[in-house]
């Protein structure tokens, strides 16, 4: 057991070893501030690409069955119901308008993982090179976004169904967010990273963080059904609360996810050493 606790020790300080002297929490707010501009964007890009493969009335039906399961004490179904009606009826020109801001994601993380993976923090174009380097996502994102459209008739239909079968439902949307966000954060840690991690590396740690990311999420659905009066810190405000509430969940999210970029590289490091010296495996210490 305590050999075990050891060994645990060891590979979790080789996995934070590159932000190790950082300011995590920082970085993840930097971040949160440009996920704050870009997340409306890309989601309605996103919707609008899958409504021109599927077809607008398709998205409608499919997305119907979430908003009717989202629990509504902070509004989340309105929410949601009204970016899914605003991503439909996108026009072309709204949609090039978007890219902006949306690209501006990739310029949040681009500089969060330069000041992990560098020691000197210092990259020209940084803002831009983030920017580019994260549009193609939009490419597959029709395809991604619409496997989990096409899944929610099912696993909405076992929620509302309770017990055993409820929870097969909810482990069964964790699959399909975890195996759609997988490929997002392969391409987020080995691309739009600079370090350029090895794909195995990024695969193995990015699946892992997306797996975390998938139960994250299904926490924060949970805790929008709570009976929480949000306002109270806000002189009654609902609206900032629940605002604050989803960007304090974002936030969140992006220390998960610059963890995540943290042990990958710790891994892609240890891999690159072990081979260079061609030694048998040991702890990444």
């Amino acid at each position: 057991m305590g050999s075990g606790w050891q060994r645990a020790r060891r590979i979790t300080r080789a996995a934070f070893r590159p932000v190790r002297g950082r300011d995590l929490s920082l970085h993840a707010a930097a971040i949160t501030f440009y996920g704050g501009i870009a997340v409306v964007p890309v989601a309605l890009l996103a919707i609008w690409l899958t409504a021109l493969l599927a077809g607008g009335e398709r998205v409608r039906r499919l997305t119907a069955y979430a908003v009717d399961t989202l629990p509504n004490a902070i509004g989340a179904p309105r929410a949601v119901e009204a970016l899914v009606t605003a991503g439909v009826e996108l026009t072309p020109l709204l949609a090039l308008a978007a890219l902006l801001p949306a690209s501006l994601y990739g310029e949040g993380f681009r500089r969060a993982f330069v000041s992990v993976a560098r020691s000197d923090g210092d990259e020209s174009l940084v803002g831009w090179r983030g920017r580019v380097l994260l549009l193609p996502l939009l490419a597959p994102a029709p395809a991604l976004l619409l496997s989990i459209l096409i899944a929610l008739p099912t696993t909405t239909r076992l929620v509302r169904e309770g017990g055993w079968v409820g929870f097969l439902g909810i482990v069964l949307s964790f699959l399909g967010v975890w195996l759609v966000l997988t490929p997002v954060l392969l391409w987020v840690f080995r691309v739009v990273g600079p370090a350029s991690p090895d794909w195995l590396s990024a695969l193995a740690v990015g699946s892992f963080t997306a797996a975390n990311l998938a139960g994250f999420l299904h926490g924060f659905v949970l805790f929008c059904s709570l009976p929480l009066d949000l306002g109270v810190p806000f002189g009654g405000f609902v609206e900032i609360g629940a605002g604050v509430a989803v960007l304090l969940w974002l936030y969140v999210f992006h220390v998960i996810v610059l963890a995540g970029y943290s042990a990958t590289l710790a891994l892609s490091d240890w891999r690159a050493r072990r081979a260079g010296a061609g030694t048998p495996a040991s702890d990444p210490a």
